[in-house]
């Protein structure tokens, strides 16, 4: 079997207050941060803590990653670096030395392989890590505690993380996110099952009338702004549900 995970890293300034996330599933991700670091750190962290949280498995894990600098330092580098002591070919410490050599502990023995992906361009596995990586880097902006996520879980009981969650923090749901023009970006909304409203509704609806049904499924398209979407996100995670079934909640 081969697991399939994006890794990817925010930080606010760069350096600024930073998050990490990994993500292979709604049930299967993991983040963090710090109150100050690089978007380098984040992704080599997103990475270490991947295969971390993968350790246990005999598994072959294949990670998508949009930094090139993470790619090239764990597949083409690193061995070079360690021949040297850990410095470069002009002599000077490699940088982010710490999280290297963590890396490099953590992938012995482990079959993997690193895939590029362009990021910000709605790669749905990369998207839903990003957006992770940088609700933890606001979240220790905010001076709160980000949420972690269940970890891996596959072939066993979610794993507790014990952190303490705000509630305006809560892990994003999933969307399909399309690229677009002038930094937003499309989120088709496609019902799948028809839900009953859980969540007081934002407007009133006439009921169908007679000759139409409620199980006729329609698509609807959304366009919202980067911190729409993310708001549309936080309050469906805080509820509980996806986003469809938030949105058709309201209706």
């Amino acid at each position: 079997m081969t697991i399939t995970a994006a890794a990817d890293g925010s930080a606010l300034g760069n350096p600024g207050p930073a998050g990490w996330a990994w993500y292979v599933d709604d049930a299967n991700w993991g983040a963090g941060g710090w109150k100050h670091a690089t978007n380098n750190q984040g992704e080599l962290k997103a990475v270490l803590e991947l295969f971390r949280a993968t350790a246990h498995l005999d598994d072959d894990l294949l990670i998508l990653c949009d930094s090139q600098y993470v790619i090239n330092s764990v597949t083409k580098w690193m061995k070079g670096w360690k021949a040297k002591g850990w410095r470069k070919g002009d002599g000077k410490p490699v940088m982010n030395l710490d999280l290297l050599k963590e890396i490099d502990e953590a992938l012995a023995g482990r079959r993997y392989r690193f895939e590029w992906v362009k990021g910000h361009v709605g790669h749905p596995l990369n998207e839903a890590a990003d957006i992770r990586a940088r609700t933890a880097a606001e979240a220790f902006q905010r001076g709160r505690a980000p949420v972690e996520g269940p970890g891996y879980t596959r072939g066993g009981p979610p794993v507790p993380v014990g952190a303490t969650i705000a509630a305006a923090d809560a892990p994003p749901a999933r969307a399909a996110v399309k690229a677009a023009p002038a930094a937003r970006r499309a989120a088709t909304i496609v019902p799948a099952t028809p839900a009953a409203a859980q969540h007081p509704g934002l407007f009133d609806f006439d009921e169908p009338e007679f000759g139409e049904s409620e199980d006729d499924l329609s698509t609807v398209t959304v366009t919202l702004s980067p911190l729409e979407l993310t708001r549309l996100q936080q309050r469906a995670a805080r509820a509980g549900v996806g986003i469809e079934e938030f949105l058709r909640g309201l209706i």
